[in-house]
């Protein structure tokens, strides 16, 4: 898929890493707007990075569904354990969408896979830094955010991610 077909589409997730914020559209129109908080060490594909990757992507897998608000996961399963929000510590929270990437070699196969990098869009308790680049790759949201964006994307629903 090339990023002009995306306008085609009926839904699809933008994220824009110099304005922290990722858009939810309908064809060419922003129906949602969120800040986000993106990866303190820029932006890259390579494995062990701690970057977030850039071009396009796919919901490869929700997870989450009926995981109370601030449900901390680890290896993308719940604990049982709900997060103090906001408070700090690099958490995953209240929903998982996990990114697989669609261009081979860039974020696909090899040492630049971001799905086996473990890269979502994910709720984070750190919710005062919203707006800033503060994670370890990932794109955290809040969870109140994350929570209504889990409801209107499905799996396979295409993400475009650019500097």
């Amino acid at each position: 898929m090339k990023p002009r077909e995306l306008l085609e589409l009926k839904r699809w997730i933008l994220v824009i890493l110099s304005a922290q914020r990722l858009y939810l559209l309908e064809r060419e129109e922003i129906i949602k707007s969120y800040p986000v908080s993106t990866s303190k060490f820029g932006h890259g594909q390579e494995k062990n990075s701690f970057k977030t990757p850039l071009g396009l992507h796919r919901i490869y897998r929700k997870i989450g569904e009926g995981v109370p608000v601030g449900g901390v996961f680890v290896a993308r399963k719940f604990t049982g354990k709900v997060a103090k929000i906001p408070s700090p510590g690099d958490l995953i929270t209240t929903r998982i969408l996990w990114l697989e990437g669609l261009e081979e070699g860039r974020n696909l196969g090899g040492d630049v896979d971001t799905r086996e990098r473990f890269i979502y869009i994910h709720g984070t308790p750190e919710e005062d830094l919203l707006g800033k680049p503060a994670s370890r790759g990932c794109i955290r949201m809040g969870n109140k955010d994350i929570l209504e964006l889990f409801e209107m994307v499905e799996e396979g629903t295409p993400v475009l991610i650019l500097p």
